[in-house]
């Protein structure tokens, strides 16, 4: 009997030890996220994730996670780059995204975010490309993504008095409030059909309105800068109450000179640039 005690103590513990190697992720490695889709090639299966489990036009952060087809394992270890391609009838172009990085204190979730100007229509499409590494080998999947429209504007592109094109996205507040909420921007610069680099050392100046309350406005607004942190352009917004709101906007360069956007005054109802927020 003694023997045969620790014989099973052994056992358990081998199997406890082996266990252990398998590659599952947490439980709360997905805390808040939706499976948006799988893209997959021979060797993995990448899966995306949201936190409403979709995209849609306008500002996106999205959760990645890659999958080895043969041991079913999580990848710990990748460098990752996407690549969003918008396929229209006459012309393919990108759109402004970050990097892809690790998520702090998970195992095998990645994040970034991508800013998708317009939505798809019956005949045009965004596809996305993920180029990845793995040990020094590398892959690339690719797929087809949904983007439909957002119901407010949450992104816009236009041309500045400087002859240059620039794309603006809403990012915060996700759930307003009325309340002095945070609000962040990110600012790009169309360089080509194929680059969207970040606009430095810019200014953005907001007035909130509210068109069907006799286009009253708020108290303590901030206008927004730059973060060197994160490159985003942060202020405050000041929503005093629920129902809908245009963000009328005003893009000034380091010069302090208006880009685009006007002064909303009793003649000027909006600015020529805004976005819109309804709670």
């Amino acid at each position: 009997m003694k023997y045969l005690r620790i014989i099973t103590l052994v056992v358990l513990s081998v199997f406890a030890s082996c266990s252990s190697e398998v590659d599952v992720p947490s439980a709360n490695e997905l805390d808040g996220l939706t499976k948006i889709q799988e893209i997959t090639n021979d060797t993995h299966t990448i899966e995306l994730f949201s936190a409403t489990g979709t995209l849609e036009q306008g500002h996106n952060a999205i959760s990645l996670r890659i999958k080895s087809k043969s041991t079913n394992d999580y990848v710990k270890n990748a460098a990752i780059t996407w690549s969003p391609l918008m396929n229209m009838t006459s012309m393919q172009h990108a759109s402004p995204y970050s990097g892809v990085v690790k998520t702090a204190a998970k195992e095998s979730l990645y994040n970034g975010y991508i800013v998708f100007q317009m939505a798809e229509n019956d005949m045009e499409h965004w596809t996305l490309t993920i180029n990845y590494t793995i040990d020094g080998v590398a892959y690339s999947a690719n797929s087809q993504i949904r983007v439909p429209a957002s119901a407010k504007r949450r992104v816009i592109s236009f041309t500045g008095t400087d002859g240059k094109k620039y794309v603006m996205a809403l990012i915060d507040p996700v759930t307003p409030k009325v309340a002095l909420n945070d609000i962040s921007v990110a600012v790009f610069r169309m360089e080509s059909m194929m680059l969207f680099p970040v606009v430095d050392n810019f200014k953005v100046k907001i007035d909130p309105r509210m068109p069907s309350m006799g286009n009253h406005s708020s108290p303590n607004n901030v206008d927004l800068l730059q973060s060197a942190s994160d490159e985003l352009y942060h202020g405050k917004l000041s929503l005093t109450m629920t129902g809908y709101w245009k963000i009328n906007l005003q893009l000034l360069n380091a010069s302090n000179e208006v880009l685009k956007g006007e002064t909303i005054t009793d003649d000027v109802k909006a600015s020529s640039i805004y976005f819109e927020i309804e709670f």
